[in-house]
């Protein structure tokens, strides 16, 4: 529950030290005195809106601070756990905002972005603000009650999943579709360089041998000519070859060996190498006698290697990646080409999912349809309480699968019937001001009974209720607040009279500035106020009187 809350320097307040009890605590003041700007700052410091219109003039900055008790409060406990900023049984929500309209948040002292602040504040207090009842005629509006009431927020939140889990894929069908028809034309050209690549049909490693191929046969003359001198030098040449100068001096070797053993191994040492001289010069002879070009073979090669350089200029890869390039183009034509099965395979996990959503779409329509007659019984009776004897609630609930969204495949609509005969409509067709003002007090009060928050904060709306049915409005609240923390903004004294206690705002001016106080109201302090609101500016004994009754009520 709300336990403190301190404002300083926000709008006409200066200073403001708040301590709130259990129960439900009512707010009264004079009209225009701000009975709603605590409300107001408690809002901000929630996470609502900042405006550099919020800081007192002449001030630097706004400061607001609220403190809740977790006793009993577990989903804000969980929260706070998760989160890393739990801090006993006690959290401090802080607001500050500076004259330039900067903004600063902290949960327990530590600085944290406003979304967090939001979501926290979400379960530690509800406020249902003035204008609740014009809210009410909103579709969106009144689905939100119905769910908050229904307490499925399991349920809701796995509808949400699974619904953008199917946008998603939808998303990426989409895509997938849009990228299939880029990729023909893509495909087309890719079939167009593979078709030249195929008709060249070059193996692995064919390039290199024809490069060694065409390097040959381009220089045979040059071969063949190195190859005659080389085997004249060796063996032909009649005046001088290397083979006979050897011959001639491994004779002269033997001669020495004869005269000196220590010479005897030299022989056979050039014996070797005038073999490997005769097993060159033989080499050398058959390789001249085979070295004649023939045009044909020197054709094709020649044609073969243009070939292959000329594809591999167009390609833009060097002629040794031709064949690599070749075997990807084929990959790549593949993997362009498996589109439609991509595509086969995407569109059966779109229905997959679609099917997954609306299963859990019915199981919330089926809890929703539960809860919605649940709640057309206790409104129509909470009516009839707030002088609406024959009022008729009811909740219409559309179901439409074609119709998906993330809160489901529901519409939902109230509908009422203030006098006998009158068929069911929109309540905002059907209802007056004041009636529709009692509906959507009832609804609010019937709903807030089944809100986990432990704190309730009601901003004057009770606004076009008057007499005994505002007497019943506040036994309402009172009601709730034996069950949870009430805090009620309100102008009405039967209302004012039941609370378990009473704050009133007073505003004063003082050197041309103005400043809202929020002070406690012993019981006689009570009666007087509840006067005030019975009598207006002149109480009398009948309406002190009066207030009496209001607290002995109560």
């Amino acid at each position: 529950m709300l336990a403190h809350l301190s404002v300083n320097n926000f709008a006409i307040v200066k200073s403001l030290q708040l301590e709130l009890s259990k129960g439900m605590t009512t707010i009264t003041g004079e009209t225009g005195a701000g009975k709603s700007i605590a409300i107001d700052a408690l809002s901000l410091c929630l996470g609502g809106r900042a405006e550099t219109g919020m800081v007192r003039q002449g001030e630097e900055k706004t400061d607001v601070s609220a403190a809740f008790s977790l006793d009993n409060n577990l989903n804000a406990s969980r929260w706070l756990e998760d989160n890393d900023l739990l801090d006993g049984t006690e959290c401090i929500l802080r607001r500050t905002i500076s004259k330039e309209g900067r903004s600063r948040a902290f949960i327990n002292g530590s600085p944290v972005p406003l979304s967090q602040l939001k979501s926290l504040g979400q379960l530690l207090i509800n406020i249902h603000g003035q204008h609740a009842h014009q809210q009410l005629m909103k579709t969106e509006h009144q689905i939100s009650m119905l769910d908050q009431y229904s307490g499925h927020a399991s349920l809701l939140s796995t509808t949400r999943k699974t619904y953008q889990d199917w946008c998603h894929a939808r998303n990426e069908l989409a895509q997938l579709k849009e990228n299939s028809q880029q990729n023909q034309a893509q495909i087309q050209l890719l079939e167009y360089q593979l078709k030249e690549l195929d008709e060249l049909a070059l193996n692995e490693d064919e390039f290199m041998e024809l490069e060694q191929e065409h390097k040959r046969l381009s220089n045979s003359g040059e071969l063949a000519a190195h190859c005659q001198q080389a085997v004249d030098l060796l063996n032909d040449n009649e005046e001088c070859n290397a083979l006979n100068l050897l011959q001639t001096i491994n004779h002269h070797l033997i001669s020495l060996s004869e005269l000196d053993d220590k010479l005897t191994g030299l022989p056979s040492m050039l014996s070797e190498a005038v073999i490997q001289l005769e097993e060159t010069s033989s080499e050398l002879r058959l390789y001249l006698d085979n070295i004649d070009v023939d045009p044909e073979q020197m054709a094709w090669v020649e044609e073969r290697y243009s070939k292959v350089m000329s594809l591999a200029r167009k390609h833009y890869v060097q002629p040794d990646e031709l064949y690599s390039h070749h075997q990807a183009l084929r990959k790549q034509i593949e993997t362009l080409d498996s589109s439609d099965e991509k595509i086969q395979e995407r569109e059966a996990d779109v229905e997959n999912k679609l099917r997954h959503f609306r299963k859990q779409a019915e199981k919330l329509h089926k809890s929703r349809a539960r809860y919605a007659k649940e709640l057309n019984k206790l409104i129509s009776k909470s009516m009839h309480e707030l002088s609406m004897e024959k009022a008729k609630f009811s909740i219409q609930l559309d179901y439409d699968e074609n119709r998906p969204s993330p809160l489901g495949c529901d519409s939902v609509s109230f509908l009422v019937s203030t006098n006998p005969g009158q068929p069911l409509q929109a309540i905002s067709k059907v209802a007056s001001g004041g009636e529709l003002s009692r509906i959507s007090l009832a609804i609010q009060v019937i709903t807030a009974q089944k809100v986990d928050t432990p704190s309730l904060i009601f901003d004057e709306v009770d606004v076009g209720i008057s007499g005994p049915t505002a007497a019943i409005v506040g036994k309402m609240l009172r009601q709730l607040g034996e069950s949870t923390q009430v805090l009620c903004v309100t102008h009405l004294p039967q209302v004012a009279g039941c609370g378990h206690q009473q704050l009133f705002v007073a505003k004063n001016s003082k050197a041309g500035k103005t400043e809202t106080q929020m002070l406690p109201l012993n019981t006689e302090q009570r009666i007087e106020e509840l006067a005030r609101l019975l009598g207006g500016s002149t109480i009398t004994e009948t309406t002190l009187a009066n207030a009496k009754e209001l607290l002995i009520a109560a």
